[in-house]
């Protein structure tokens, strides 16, 4: 049994204010198990019991996890004064309070992007203990050599001495390559990069795990992710 308050949930299922979900329980736009319930303070049986707003079934998800195909440009935070964020872009029809991007993609690199409101799961996502596989494609403004995918596999040193764990690097063409790396340093994939004198012109987040970006998803996109979608980000 997961009991709640009726004000609470209207006001997480749906992305509404709190203040907003009172006034509608008040006018009677709510009903429970058939019978319209006035007070905000009721408590229901959210596994149990069957709820309507407006005429409408509220089902009951206990945290949401979306994959976005992140566009360039767009800031991975909850909110921004000046500037687009991933979660202004998130469809009405999937919001609800409390959502958060999965780590961070730098402004101007795309991909695969997950947002959740499941602390736990996000921390696990991103703890470097849980070595999680994330893949990119990089376009890069030089050429790219062997030696460079040897130095990638024994962990590259940064300019600020901080080492990185063993990376996969795979050319693809002169200058473009696959990485693979199992943490999430600050602009990291740039930073390695820039220790061979390369810069990163296109970065493109391709996986996480083996839950891959749809080729179809669009930028700005989003799709619901189920639990088979999660497991596979263990893998």
């Amino acid at each position: 049994m997961k009991k709640q308050r009726l004000d609470r949930f209207i006001s997480n299922q749906l992305n509404l204010p709190r203040s907003m979900s009172k006034t509608q329980i008040h006018r009677g736009k709510v009903t429970v198990d058939g019978i319209v319930l006035r007070d905000p303070s009721s408590i229901i049986d959210v596994d149990a019991q069957t709820i309507f707003y407006k005429n409408e079934k509220v089902n009951y998800n206990e945290f949401v996890y979306i994959l976005m195909n992140k566009p360039k440009g767009v800031l991975s935070a909850t909110e921004d004064k000046s500037k687009k964020t991933v979660i202004d872009l998130i469809p009405q029809n999937l919001k609800r309070n409390g959502l958060f991007p999965v780590g961070r993609l730098d402004k101007d690199t795309t991909g695969l992007l997950i947002i959740t409101d499941d602390g736990d799961f996000a921390h696990k996502c991103i703890h470097p203990s849980k070595n999680i596989s994330k893949t990119y494609i990089a376009k890069l403004d030089g050429a790219l050599s062997n030696d460079m995918v040897i130095e990638f596999a024994k962990g590259v040193v940064l300019a600020d001495k901080t080492v990185c764990k063993p990376a996969v690097l795979g050319i693809i063409e002169e200058n473009v390559a696959k990485i693979t790396i199992t943490e999430g340093k600050y602009h990291q994939i740039k930073r390695m990069f820039g220790v061979f004198g390369l810069g990163v012109e296109e970065l493109k987040r391709e996986s996480i795990g083996a839950l891959r970006l749809p080729k179809d998803l669009d930028f700005g996109e989003c799709i619901l992710l189920n639990g088979e979608d999660l497991g596979k980000i263990w893998k």
